[in-house]
């Protein structure tokens, strides 16, 4: 980003910035990184509930009769599977193997759909998906409009229920509803979340933050609610293995090789499908793994993992220390024959090597 660059504020930046909150540069956004501490932040989503502010995330919507056809070529899961209220995880493979983008796709109605992509990516996933609308698709960019807030941990269900009517016991993992909330008409009320904690995402338009993230508050004051940062966001979406665009998959990394085969759905063609199809069927070389430290010590994004001769056999992509397991815990991509679960492997941490274990996801198991 350039100096020049202005940073973009979510609409709650001010309030962010009163409670206290670190705001640092995200994806072009100011975005709190954290309010207290990450450790505190974190075992408060585990424990209890958290509210993160994701408005930096991007929204498109695209409508028509040939919506489903595009969402069809440019994505790699099966969207002719969803129905009415479901949502689905998907990515946007590129054509040289690797992926643009992944993202979430809604349908809202048969002939319109949302798309969630990342905030690093809006720009970038509008002009890669715009490039394949040849059939005259509607398609707008309503990332500016909209202000997002994942309510994420074990009591999100009996904090949210005191504000609203809408049956949220009733809304299973990746479905949504929409309903009043909190005062609120209209919110898109999403049983998706990247914590592994439970919980709702919550899509509200910016005129109607202020208010919804206040009833969420006093809704939770019992419970212990407490805003949270990108920091411990970062860590629990570790402890359950999931992948961040810019880390763990990006331009380079097929899906196959990220562990996405399960949503690289070869029933119908899309972007560069044969060639994923042709590494499916050889293998492949690299895979990304879950990790938990032995010894002592924090990996970090880019330091070497080797096998037990010092050979280096491949690169952290995420690392940290786990609040809730006490350990060093992460993510990277290793040599095909080094993948498979209780594999022991080594973290090339400055220059100690750290005994570390290949372990099956999540690396937390609540």
């Amino acid at each position: 980003m350039g100096l020049t660059d202005e940073l973009k504020k979510v609409a709650l930046n001010d309030m962010h910035e009163r409670l206290g909150a670190k705001m640092v540069p995200f994806a072009g956004y100011n975005m709190p990184v954290r309010y207290s501490s990450d450790i505190e932040e974190h075992k408060t989503v585990r424990e209890a509930v958290g509210v993160f502010d994701v408005s930096h995330m991007g929204e498109f919507f695209l409508r028509g009769p040939k919506a489903l056809d595009l969402i069809q070529r440019v994505t790699s899961n099966d969207a002719s599977k969803l129905v009415d209220g479901k949502a689905q995880y998907s990515c946007l493979p590129n054509d040289k193997g690797g992926i643009v983008d992944d993202l979430i796709v809604y349908r809202m109605g048969e002939e319109e759909y949302m798309l969630v992509v990342n905030a690093s990516n809006i720009e970038k996933d509008w002009n890669w998906i715009s490039s394949h609308n040849t059939e005259g698709v509607e398609m707008t960019n309503n990332s500016d409009e909209y202000s997002l807030f994942a309510v994420q941990g074990p009591k999100a269900v009996e904090v949210l229920a005191k504000i609203t009517e809408v049956d949220l016991a009733g809304i299973p993992f990746y479905s949504f509803a929409m309903g009043e909330i909190g005062g609120v008409k209209d919110v898109i009320i999403s049983a998706t979340g990247y914590t592994g904690a439970g919980g709702f995402e919550l899509y509200v338009k910016n005129a109607d933050a202020v208010k919804l993230w206040d009833a969420v508050f006093a809704a939770g004051e019992e419970e212990g609610i407490k805003p949270i940062g990108l920091g411990a966001r970062d860590t629990l979406r570790l402890e359950m293995g999931y992948c961040l665009y810019g880390n763990d998959i990006d331009d380079e990394t097929s899906p196959l090789e990220a562990g996405l085969g399960w949503i690289t759905k070869f029933t119908k063609d899309f972007v560069n499908s044969e060639a994923l199809k042709k590494q499916k069927e050889e293998g492949v070389t690299k895979r990304l793994v879950g990790f938990k430290l032995s010894d002592k010590g924090i990996p970090r994004q880019g330091y070497d993992i080797t096998d037990e001769n010092g050979e280096v056999i491949g690169k952290v992509t995420s690392g940290s220390m786990s609040p809730c397991l006490g350990v060093g815990v992460g993510l990277g991509y290793v040599k095909k024959g080094f993948g498979k679960a209780g594999t022991e492997i080594r973290i090339a941490v400055r220059k100690r090597s750290l005994k570390a274990e290949v372990v099956k996801l999540p690396i937390y198991k609540a």
